[in-house]
């Protein structure tokens, strides 16, 4: 078996004078693709950084390969000292890495080489710090949420590459589709030490669930095992105390032992402070266009939302989404068309940017507006710090100023002065931003119970096919079209259109009617598909959806966490025919798409 790459032994870290890390270990070796999971404040981060050698712990080993390359994505790209976007991801090859490399990845994330990376937006700098890290192909890729600010269409572009990398994986996300189509095996951080588990994320919750209920039933048992002991110690202890030294010994351990145990942190409790019913009819938009600087955002679009209607908008960044809701909500106005609502609306928006959490207020001045300490939930008064506690705030963290919070909190205040507004309408803008897992369970739950209306703006597609009743898509040049269903049906859905359009094509050009058969007069030459082409048109459908099949089963053959150590042949020669299956498919998509478009050019030609 080849050695580890990376390996973290009896790790301990303390910040503050509160235990962050206990006794926690790590282990990644060639091949592994490992996601790092726990709640929010865990200390993920820290042990990623750990492992990177960004931090030195109080105590305990690190140890990495002296000939592994190692490449760390931060949550937070540092660009200082560069002055083009080019530079700052060339400095993340090694002496001996190819320098096409960096220019290849920025092309493929459409970014600009040329660009101030000072000037680049939250996706963009993502994207850059991407581009630096995977252009290196390094034998350890330490990820630390790497789909932070990526639109959909990037997220899905960063899955397959790294499905094809040859690193080895250690990845800390919030986005669980993400998190089980790429992990083999899972790290639980809980209370400062590391439990790993030999499955990908798609078996953790299950596995986890069982270790809290084990955990439960034995911490039962020391319990009424110190009460029994406390018995025998009050009943009779002085007239034995010398036969009895160590009984008395084990019992002040026991106790100790319970004293020093860390308990799970509890769960956030979230209820949505709902307001009266609204109208039938929430909005409905006809023949509505929104154009800036010339470029239509939104073109003539009409769209009706009804009560209970559960509308997810996706598209990638820039797109107009945000233009979208204003639109739908009547915070701007349309250029032509109309937008009617519907009676009653009281209407909550939860922006992603954060922007309405005035950095000086303290936390309870953010959920209470500035006045007294009480905070009203579906008409019941609730004092503030209780209100906190279900969030997961400490009570004597009431006056502390919101510039301190982690992102995390940031993310769960924010949520606790949303739910706390009455409404029947809930606008949601990238609600999963900073979320643990556990907390996105919960709200996914709280949203299914709620009886109005939600838009919901997200890239996250697991949470999206929660959710979501219909998804919002843009389909080009302003055009949005609606379709059934969550994210994973859009996507069938427009599979089934591009190849019942080729079918529709080729029925056309057999189909012949009575009138064909006429003599015609002699008509101009002009351009036409030759028959290759037309042969490519009609077969590639075929082929592109063979390739698809072909890539998935690959990806399950490589999801056997055993593979490399029990037959490394056979890993490395199915890794590359993934590599080889996924640059055909690419092919063959671009192919048909150019094929597609010169046939459309010459029937409008026509």
């Amino acid at each position: 078996m080849a050695p580890p790459l990376i390996t973290l032994k009896d790790i301990y870290l303390t910040f503050g004078g509160t235990p962050l890390l206990e006794g926690a270990e790590l282990t990644v070796g060639p091949g592994d693709r490992i996601c790092l999971v726990g709640r929010n404040g865990s200390g993920k981060s820290t042990l990623l950084k750990i492992a990177a050698g960004l931090v030195e712990p109080d105590s305990g080993e690190r140890f990495a390969h002296p000939n592994a390359s190692v490449r760390y994505l931060p949550q937070e790209a540092d660009f200082t000292g560069f002055s083009t976007v080019r530079a700052y991801v060339a400095a993340g090859l090694g002496p001996a890495d190819d320098p096409y490399q960096a220019d290849y990845y920025l092309e493929e994330l459409g970014i600009s080489g040329d660009s101030d990376p000072q000037h680049l937006s939250g996706g963009e700098a993502r994207r850059a710090a991407l581009a630096r890290v995977i252009a290196a192909k390094p034998d350890v890729l330490l990820l630390d949420e790497p789909t932070n600010h990526l639109d959909l269409t990037a997220i899905e572009w960063l899955e397959a590459t790294l499905l094809a990398s040859r690193s080895a994986l250690l990845l800390i996300s919030h986005d669980r589709r993400f998190l089980e189509n790429l992990s083999r095996a899972t790290v639980w951080l809980d209370r400062g030490k590391t439990r790993r588990l030999e499955q990908g994320f798609a078996a953790f919750e299950d596995w986890r669930d069982k270790v809290l209920e084990e955990e439960e039933i034995e911490r039962h048992k020391l319990d009424r095992k110190i009460v029994r002991e406390d018995q025998w110690m009050h009943g009779g202890v002085t007239g034995r105390r010398k036969r009895n030294v160590r009984r008395v010994r084990e019992l002040r351990a026991m106790r100790q032992s319970v004293r020093e145990q860390r308990h799970l942190v509890g769960s956030v409790r979230l209820d949505a402070s709902e307001g009266g019913l609204s109208g039938k009819l929430v909005a409905e938009a006809t023949g509505v266009t929104k154009s800036y600087d010339g470029v239509d955002i939104v073109k003539d679009l009409s769209l009706r939302i009804m009560r209970g209607d559960r509308l997810g908008i996706v598209g990638p960044n820039g797109a107009g989404k945000t233009t979208l809701i204003k639109l739908l909500t009547g915070q701007i106005a349309p250029d032509s068309g109309t937008i009617r609502h519907g009676a009653n609306l009281e209407i909550v928006t939860l922006d992603q940017r954060r922007d309405e959490l005035d950095p000086n207020w303290t936390v309870s001045d953010a959920l209470t507006g500035g006045r007294g300490d009480q905070v009203v939930i579906n008409g019941k008064a609730r004092h503030v710090a209780s209100y906190m506690k279900d969030f997961l705030f400490l009570p004597e963290q009431r006056l502390s100023p919101i510039r301190v919070l982690s992102g995390g909190e940031r993310a769960r205040l924010m949520l606790a002065r949303a739910l706390a507004k009455p409404s029947n309408v809930l606008v949601l803008d990238e609600p999963t931003n900073d979320l643990d897992l556990e907390t996105l369970d919960l709200l996914q739950e709280l949203l299914s119970d709620y009886t109005g209306t939600i838009l919901l703006v997200s890239h996250d597609r697991d949470f999206l096919d929660r959710i979501v009743t219909s998804v919002l898509a843009p389909t080009g040049n302003g055009y949005w079209t609606e379709y059934a269903g969550g994210y994973s049906d859009m996507l069938a859905q427009r599979k089934g259109e591009a190849l019942s359009k080729d079918q529709k094509l080729a029925d056309q050009k057999t189909a012949k009617s009575p009138a064909d058969n006429a003599p015609k007069a002699p008509a101009p030459q002009k351009q036409k598909l030759s028959f290759k082409e037309k042969h490519a048109l009609s077969t590639l459908p075929g082929e592109i959806a063979k390739l698809e099949t072909e890539i998935k089963e690959l990806a399950a053959k490589l999801a056997d966490a055993g593979l490399y150590a029990r037959d490394r042949a056979a890993f490395d020669k199915t890794n590359a025919r993934l590599s080889a299956a996924q640059q055909q498919l690419e092919t063959a998509e671009t192919l048909w798409l150019e094929l597609e478009e010169k046939r459309e050019a010459i029937e409008n030609s026509g």
